[in-house]
């Protein structure tokens, strides 16, 4: 910190002289010839550590800038040392003193006297500056203090609710139960006979085809064929509730085949929204393969149904291997896994839901903007961990969203080898 001295006085070689003497100490100078020109500084700075100042000036004498000086509330820090060349009685020193002055020094001066007096009052604004600097680092720590205090209290208030909020989720979770129980008993009976009805129809479309175009024949086919994978779905979901602690049966399933059937089927939505779907050559994949289908399709439907308005859907499917650890037994060990990422740029979510979307009927919008029930993640969650993986997801609010399922490929590396 360098103390900046305020020099006042109407002769260039005055000014001069006491800059000579001064400057090897390090101080930076402002210098003024006048009283009304030193007010004119002040009007703009006021940080000066000193005012050395020439009692004798024209217009406007020393004493008398002292006094309009020290009428100004943010300028009666500044120390002023008067500078003179007159032998004042001390009624005139008096009167010095009374406009503001801290001290004299007689013309000619004594360079070590100056130094030595100047040197007092430039350590004295370091020491107040320092104080200054500690009461705010004070002030801070308080202020720090006080929002620990506040947090602290939050907190705890935040503990008894969350107590009282986990009472209320296992009263939740327990109704939640009956639903699910309800939603499958609906889905093996309510479901299963209009599904058959609509394949039914389908089939006798297809087998009264005389005088239908090609186009219909191949919607009326398409009809038949997402109603029986819907019934097949609804099947392996009531199966998949039944699942206990056996592994479901698996094959050596390529996905890309899969990725392709599920685009066909999402044709319509696909142009409506003129979304673009770039795939990745995927790996071959020991998996259920009957499961394996609402897991990519319940992920690219989200994509297509949370992308941003005006905005054209961009949609990536693409892997990557990794080595991974695992706590299933036997024995923890590290194996090697393939992460499948499903990638957009939709409207995306806050990252601290990033687990909660997973969960059963857990929705972060409202029914009014986007359809569905609440339980596609969930699904998707179940099934990876059914299939010895893991699924989670990574979003920013307005740039999309990343899902990431690791599946084990340990046993497809064996399986191709076979193959081959």
């Amino acid at each position: 910190m360098q103390p900046k001295i305020l020099l006042v006085d109407d002769r260039d070689d005055n000014l001069l002289s006491l800059e000579t003497i001064l400057e090897k100490d390090g101080y930076q100078f402002v210098k003024a010839n006048s009283g009304k020109q030193v007010l004119k500084i002040l009007l703009h700075e006021f940080d000066f550590a000193l005012i050395l100042m020439d009692v004798q000036m024209p217009v406007i004498n020393g004493f008398e800038t002292a006094r309009m000086i020290y009428s100004r509330e943010k300028l009666r820090h500044i120390p002023i040392i008067f500078i003179t060349a007159n032998n004042f009685g001390e009624d005139n020193v008096f009167k010095g003193y009374e406009a503001g002055a801290v001290d004299y020094i007689n013309k000619p001066i004594n360079a070590d006297i100056l130094r030595a007096k100047v040197s007092v009052f430039a350590e004295l604004y370091r020491k107040n500056r320092q104080l200054i600097a500690q009461e705010q680092k004070l002030v801070g720590i308080n202020k720090n203090l006080e929002m620990e205090i506040n947090e602290r209290k939050a907190s705890e208030e935040k503990v008894s609710m969350l107590n009282i909020k986990l009472l209320e989720n296992i009263a939740l979770l327990e109704s939640a139960n009956k639903d699910l129980d309800l939603f499958v008993l609906m889905a093996s009976h309510d479901l299963q006979a209009p599904l058959r009805k609509i394949r039914m129809f389908s089939d006798l479309l297809t087998n009264h085809s005389d005088g239908i175009g090609e186009a219909e024949k191949g919607y009326i086919s398409r009809i038949g064929r997402v109603s029986k994978q819907m019934q097949d779905l609804i099947n392996d979901l009531l199966e998949f509730c039944k699942i206990s602690g056996e592994n479901d049966p698996a094959e050596l399933v390529d996905p890309n085949i899969v990725l392709k059937e599920i685009i066909f089927e999402l044709d319509e939505i696909i142009r409506e929204k003129d979304a673009r779907i770039v795939l990745d050559k995927l790996p071959m994949l020991f998996i259920n393969p009957v499961l394996i289908r609402p897991l990519f399709f319940n992920l690219l439907s989200n994509s297509l149904k949370y992308s941003r308005k005006g905005i054209q859907p961009v949609i990536r499917v693409y892997w990557e291997g990794s080595n991974e650890k695992t706590d299933r037994k036997p024995r923890a060990e590290t194996l090697q896994y393939c992460r499948l990422y499903i990638q957009d740029n939709g409207i995306g979510f806050e990252q601290k839901y990033a687990e909660e979307v997973f969960d059963m009927f857990r929705r972060l919008h409202p029914k009014s903007e986007f359809e569905g029930t609440g339980i596609g993640l969930a699904l998707c969650k179940k099934i990876a961990e059914k299939n010895d993986g893991h699924i989670y997801a990574r979003s920013r609010v307005g740039e999309g969203t990343t899902i990431i399922i690791s599946l084990p490929m340990d046993r497809v590396k064996e399986l191709q080898a076979e193959v081959v």
